[in-house]
């Protein structure tokens, strides 16, 4: 069971934690094929909890170089609230960084933040990263990651700082014209915030953060991924969600689709008509048809995601279309379309430029629509943050015609620009929104932090394949051997049919984060993590009316580190996760 965030003291811990190494060696899991040896890694003391020490208002007063505070407030108990519960009192900072009037644009630019202390606080810090291309300071209540959340960090007792990562909303996406701008999107925020935000801590509370956690979702999760890199030595916890670390070349990813797309869509200013809800129900089922028993039972989820890549064939096993398209079949130009966004954007020469995808049933989830048919030509999302964030030199022109731009990328030409720099721009979008060195995760491991990524196998933007990929390689830069194995400190999470950070068709509703902190704190190494469906009447409030009608609206199912999956065990109910074991 795992533990209660806001408890202060369980048991003295050891200064050495003996892990076991291989995943099903850990658990009650089949380890018939997994070899057991140990290896010693510093386990890390628990957060310990204290009060506020003033009054809110007297952090006010708060001095930190290049930093104004512009209020610090009472919020009264449950003036938030989060799955019908109130969040305890806390304080409420407001303030900004380094603010400056760029010499490219002649806009004024700082890094606006909020942070939330509660009176009662647990000795814990979080960085809460936020999405999209940020502009936007979130509500500092770190949330940061899965649907329908029944807690969050905040009211678990987390001190939590948000940001709107260097820029406003009504600068986007235009701040790509500033180069500082850019960097601070992609890493000079976090590494500007994360001393401050310690800072403020200690002049709340009179002492440190005994623990620091970054987190997030989307792009937050590649700010967390920036943090296991960037500031190892500043974080013991990392909970990358649905990280989108590879972000330049996913929104180029995105273009592709479109350009995909526009060859089989009747109205090309509507990617919808390229595939309509009835065409990907049967792309669905078809799915379905094929890898919905692997794993041992029939329940509308495909868990064994690597056999699946086999056992379906999207050229074999749809029905295809012997006229017109009518919803009950797709058409072979369909079919081919659908097979080359899966495969993935190519050059000229044959080239990889992004990762592969898995099919998935998930794809009949709204969520993953969006992002394919309108983010990806959309001004708010994909093409924008190619032409103007990402590219040297930027375009601003994209926002006059981002459908254009999108279907008229080149990936031989364009494409080079991620990777460019000039005399104004020095640094390219591969350096500044990718986590430099990105398997060195040395410092993490010395200090004995621990990182959970958790994807899901449906994310319509950010290829679960390339986050897998990345593990997969992690793997082998950290072997079974005495220096400690990647599983003994990073742990990967696949979610079954769940869009890009919630919703579709899946349980998505879970806690990583406290999974995590018991990993870092307590050495419970997370051999699962139970998530539920948001069937009717869920807690949270936030049903997923996309779920299919012959599931239970209670369902559970366990995620499992990767390559272990869920599979049923013969017996027991099928919609409770206890049924299941993780298993290769």
């Amino acid at each position: 069971m795992q533990k209660n965030l806001k408890q202060k003291n369980w048991f003295t811990p050891l200064s050495v934690l003996t892990l076991c190494i291989g995943l099903s060696a850990c658990s009650d899991n089949d380890s018939s094929n997994t070899p057991q040896a140990t290896v010693s890694i510093p386990q890390v003391t628990p957060a310990v909890g204290t009060n506020l020490k003033g009054a809110c208002t007297d952090l006010n007063g708060f001095h930190y170089a290049n930093t104004s505070i512009t209020s610090a407030t009472l919020q009264e108990a449950g003036s938030l609230k989060v799955a019908g519960q109130d969040i305890a009192a806390h304080c409420l900072i407001t303030g900004y960084m380094y603010p400056r009037v760029s010499p490219v644009d002649g806009q004024t630019y700082q890094i606006g933040f909020e942070m939330r202390l509660p009176l009662d606080w647990n000795g814990r810090f979080l960085y809460q990263g936020n999405g999209g291309t940020d502009g936007n300071i979130a509500t500092a209540t770190g949330q940061v990651g899965s649907g329908g959340p029944l807690t969050n960090a905040l009211h678990d007792g987390f001190a939590v700082i948000s940001s709107d990562a260097g820029h406003n909303a009504a600068q986007n996406p235009l701040f790509g014209l500033d180069p500082q701008a850019r960097i601070d999107y992609g890493y000079g925020a976090i590494t500007k915030l994360t001393p401050m935000a310690k800072n403020l801590i200690q002049a709340a509370y009179g002492k440190l953060p005994d623990r620091s956690y970054a987190g997030g979702t989307s792009n937050g999760g590649r700010h967390a991924m920036m943090a296991a890199t960037r500031l190892a030595d500043q974080y013991d916890g990392i909970l990358a969600s649905t990280p989108g670390f590879h972000l330049p070349r996913a929104a180029a990813a995105q273009l592709y689709t479109a350009q995909q797309l526009r060859r089989v869509a009747t109205d090309e200013n509507d990617l919808r008509t390229a595939l309509t809800l009835s065409e990907r129900k049967v792309l669905a089922q078809a799915i379905l048809n094929q890898c919905d028993g692997l794993d041992g039972i029939t329940d509308g989820l495909v868990q064994d995601v690597e056999a699946c890549r086999t056992a379906f064939d999207i050229h074999r096993d749809v029905p295809v279309c012997s006229s017109t398209r009518d919803g009950s079949c797709l058409s072979t130009d369909q079919i081919d379309v659908l097979a080359n966004i899966y495969q993935g954007p190519v050059n000229a020469t044959g080239e990889a430029l992004y990762a592969t995808q898995p099919f998935d049933p998930g794809l009949i989830g709204s969520n993953w629509a969006s992002w394919k048919f309108d983010s990806s030509v959309g001004t708010a999302r994909d093409p924008v943050a190619v032409g103007i964030i990402f590219q040297v030199p930027p375009n601003p022109d994209v926002m006059l015609n981002s459908r254009q731009f999108a279907f008229n990328f080149n990936f031989d030409v364009d494409y080079a620009k991620l990777s460019a720099t000039n005399e104004t721009y020095p640094e390219s979008a591969m350096s500044f929104m990718i986590p430099p060195d990105e398997l060195n995760l040395d410092k993490l491991l010395a200090r004995g932090g621990k990182m959970i990524v958790v994807q899901g196998t449906a994310d319509g933007v950010f290829s679960v394949d390339d986050t897998q990929n990345w593990y997969d390689k992690l793997l082998q830069k950290y072997p079974n051997n005495a220096s400690g194995n990647a599983p003994s400190f990073v742990r990967f999470f696949r979610v079954p049919g769940m869009n890009h950070s919630r919703g579709g068709i899946s349980t998505d509703q879970f806690d990583a984060l406290t999974a995590l902190v018991n990993w870092v704190e307590y050495g419970q190494a997370p051999d699962r993590i139970i998530a539920g469906a948001r069937g009717e009447g869920n807690a949270s409030g936030q049903v997923n009316t996309e779920l299919p009608t012959d599931w239970s609206a209670t369902r559970t199912r366990p995620l499992c580190p990767y390559p272990l999956i869920a599979r049923y065990n013969g017996q027991g109910d099928s919609e409770q996760a206890e049924n299941f074991s993780c298993k290769l």
